[in-house]
């Protein structure tokens, strides 16, 4: 796997992952950014986000359910000095189609945290990372 990061100007940057969906990553005013994309921080939790959120899809798929939703609210705090790194992350999964169980649901969310979710597991080597969902009514 590869990526590219590029300056582009104040504290705005552009990624380019080898997939080539560039992004752009800007940092706040009061730090020489303009606000024209998330932080690099969040970035890493839209990719946590994003890769859990894939893996309960796919799983509950290939066990033949139907999803007809799937989001992941993120919360996260992170150490008041630097590095300012994650010290927890909260995952709250919202997820509905018929015929859903909790049971099949939670093995689902389970099976990410524990065994697929790449950036869950690295990030849990570092700081505590916790979940919990709802399954909503279709």
């Amino acid at each position: 796997m590869r990526a590219k990061i590029k300056w582009r100007d104040g504290a705005s940057f552009e990624g380019v992952p080898g997939s080539g969906h560039a992004v752009v990553m800007d940092g706040p005013p009061d730090a020489g950014g303009r606000d024209l994309g998330p932080r690099p921080m969040e970035m890493l939790l839209l990719g946590l986000g994003g890769c859990t959120a894939f893996d309960v899809v796919f799983i509950l798929q290939r066990g033949r359910h139907t999803v007809e939703g799937c989001e992941v609210e993120i919360e996260a705090e992170r150490a008041e000095t630097p590095p300012k790194v994650f010290t927890k992350i909260h995952l709250h999964y919202k997820v509905s189609g018929p015929g859903l169980t909790e049971a099949v649901v939670e093995r689902a969310i389970r099976l990410s945290a524990e065994k697929y979710c790449s950036a869950s597991i690295m990030l849990g080597k570092a700081c505590e990372i916790t979940h919990d969902f709802e399954l909503l009514e279709v």
